[in-house]
């Protein structure tokens, strides 16, 4: 058992960096965009300061050359907390518009719910802003080609919020299975699971949560308008009208770091079960879902997700080839190599004694060489991330180094549509009962 040292993990993260490469307009003229030299200031507000979005912004913080100019959010008490954590100068606001109006917010973090992401997104690069969109990118599929034209009809960086894609132990992964060290890939599995409430969106609501001081109005977007919900409106993961279920919180995740190791655009067909087995508190998420799909590549993936999994959180990546796996687990990457024999081996034991001395003659005039190698013991190597390590951390470098050189992230638009298309699948499956079509390439539903 070896482990990676610092510098080769750096290494890694320097090649995993190198391999990045319509809506009505809006009411406000587009700010003009700054020519931004290696070092200069980024400067960059954040849109929806929730659990994610605050935790998000605090890491983009820590990169070097980037400012914090403005916050906008629905719940006043997170406008508040913003200036707590960052600043009483920072600027805060209900209306997003007015952030994107400014001239000096470069870049914009957008982390609401999954119903705004398109509109929050295309309405800032509108506005000649780049974009960091939490995961996932789409909240429906008509949200996808809009990202796509948005971002390249205003020259813009859009990145997606996995931040696995950025990871020097996804980055290790992609490099094993390129060299051949576990033969031919033919599945993928991976699950996430969850026991506890927080784990499964269960979000406190503050107790000054009311229709004063949160904007009801503004967060119900395009979902339907319904009465004042607290619950929906701190909790919105639980519904669809806001969300994409586990799917789109954590199976995005998931088929981001499988497309990224194997170079693939994504799966053909998909079939998933599931319901509510546990939270049964007025959500229409699952809180159990399995689905399965088929890949061009001649590989199949297995996705879990268990919120009432009963044990410690944990989640989990395995690569089966035809000679070894590699496993992603925790801040490792082992792998473990038993190539397949080149010979079947024989058993002939049931035979009579002259049959089985002819059988085995045969046998080694058809294999005359020794390459048997049942029996053998596994080669296992494993590779360790450095204590502390951050995978958010590297990918919001790697997306401010883009807004900086203009050179697109490998997580831009096309992959993020690809990524939570194909999340999305699942939920289409368990809706309808079927089997679902999907065109990677054209990025199309058959």
């Amino acid at each position: 058992m070896t482990n990676l040292s610092r510098r080769r993990f750096l290494q890694n993260s320097s090649a995993a960096a190198a391999l990045a490469t319509t809506l009505r307009p809006l009411a406000f003229a587009q700010s003009p965009s700054r020519t931004l030299g290696p070092n200069d200031k980024i400067n960059v507000a954040l849109i929806g300061a929730g659990i994610r979005g605050q935790g998000i912004t605090s890491t983009a913080l820590q990169v070097p050359n980037i400012k914090l100019l403005a916050v906008a959010d629905c719940y006043d008490g997170r406008l508040t907390h913003a200036k707590e954590l960052w600043g009483a100068d920072i600027f805060t606001t209900r209306d997003y518009k007015e952030i994107l109006a400014r001239p000096d917010i470069d870049a914009v973090i957008v982390a609401t719910p999954d119903h705004w992401h398109m509109q929050a997104a295309c309405d800032a690069m509108n506005a000649g802003k780049d974009v960091y969109c939490e995961k996932p990118m789409i909240h429906a599929y008509s949200d996808g080609p809009k990202f796509i034209e948005t971002a390249k009809k205003n020259n813009r960086i859009l990145q997606v919020g996995s931040q696995r894609v950025s990871s020097i132990l996804y980055a290790k992964a992609k490099e094993l299975l390129a060299s051949g060290a576990i033969g031919k890939l033919n599945m993928v599995s991976a699950h996430w699971d969850r026991s506890t409430a927080q784990g499964a969106w269960d979000y406190t609501v503050p107790p000054d949560a009311n229709t004063t001081t949160c904007d009801w109005p503004r967060f119900l977007g395009s979902a339907p308008k319904i009465p004042w919900n607290g619950e929906r409106f701190f909790q919105w993961r639980k519904w669809s009208d806001y969300g994409s279920g586990v799917a789109g919180d954590l199976f995005v995740h998931l088929f981001s770091g499988t497309h990224f190791i194997t170079g693939s655009t994504g799966p053909t067909r998909a079939m998933s079960t599931g319901g509510l087995r546990y939270w049964k508190d007025g959500r229409n998420a699952p809180d159990v879902l399995l689905a399965l799909f088929d890949y061009p590549q001649e590989f199949n993936l297995s996705l879990r997700v268990n919120f009432v999994a009963g044990a410690d959180d944990n989640e989990g990546f395995l690569f089966t080839g035809s000679d070894g796996l590699i496993e992603i687990a925790g801040n490792s990457v082992i792998l473990t190599r038993k190539p397949m024999s080149k010979e079947p081996g024989y058993n002939v034991g049931t035979f009579a004694n002259a049959m089985q001395k002819e059988a085995i003659a045969d046998y080694n005039k058809k294999y005359p060489s020794t390459t048997q190698t049942a029996g053998v013991s596994p080669y296992i190597e494993r590779f360790d991330a450095p204590h502390g390590y951050n995978d958010t951390y590297d990918h919001f470098v790697n997306f401010f180094n883009s807004v900086r050189t203009r050179r697109q992230p490998i997580e831009d638009a096309t992959f993020g549509f690809r990524a939570a298309g194909a999340a999305l699948l699942s939920n289409l499956s368990l809706e309808k009962g079927k089997i679902m079509e999907w065109n990677p390439d054209t990025m199309k539903l058959g």
